[in-house]
């Protein structure tokens, strides 16, 4: 519900064309999405170095690094996790615009919360990115010892264990983080970027 009053969109004089042809690269949100210990933040941060080091523009938007400020006022009860969602994806936009490749990692388990963010975006905009790994081996992996705290009750609603995580069901691109090095996830992401033409190959 919009409850702000009194306030007037302005529109920019700056084609997202224009734009376009003068930083070299097409705007462009990667939602990567899968359970915790997946991989995200990983890959995430690997893909990015890998893209700086060819001279694209790019940013990664990490969950855990976004609940200490934008979004320190939720938790994680259904509610809260929209809500967080939500508001990531504004950010998200906004980046996109200023044709900035946006590597977003969360959780975001709910269908719903990752198509609402992409009803956000211009076409072509939004990269659903399913971080695939099955929860033997995030659990195996359990770097934060989440898993551990969830199987003991002392982290309630964890996705995965007492909370459900909801594959995507039609993601433009699958990485099988429970079987490929972080490299050749991150290349992967990568040569999918080219190919679809927010970046340029080299």
């Amino acid at each position: 519900m919009q409850k702000s009053t009194n306030i007037t969109w302005h529109g920019a004089i700056v084609d997202p064309a224009e734009r376009q042809q003068v930083v070299g690269q097409k705007g462009a949100v990667v939602w990567l999405t899968g359970l915790s210990a997946s991989g995200k933040s990983t890959l995430a941060r690997r893909a990015e170095q890998l893209l700086l080091e060819r001279g694209a523009i790019v940013y990664v938007l990490d969950g855990d690094n976004i609940r200490f400020g934008l979004n320190k006022d939720l938790g994680f009860s259904p509610a809260d996790r929209t809500e967080n969602i939500r508001r990531i994806g504004e950010v998200a936009k906004l980046f996109a615009d200023a044709c900035v490749v946006t590597l977003t990692a969360f959780i975001s388990p709910y269908r719903a919360d990752r198509d609402a963010v992409r009803a956000l975006m211009p076409a072509d905009t939004f990269i659903e990115c399913y971080v695939s790994a099955s929860v033997e081996t995030c659990e195996a992996r359990d770097p934060k010892g989440l898993y551990k705290k969830a199987r003991a009750g002392q982290i309630p609603e964890f996705t995965g264990i007492s909370a459900p995580y909801e594959e995507p069901l039609t993601p433009e691109l699958v990485l099988e983080t429970g079987s490929q090095t972080v490299d050749e996830s991150a290349l992967a992401l990568i040569k999918f970027l080219e190919e679809k033409g927010y970046i340029k190959a080299v």
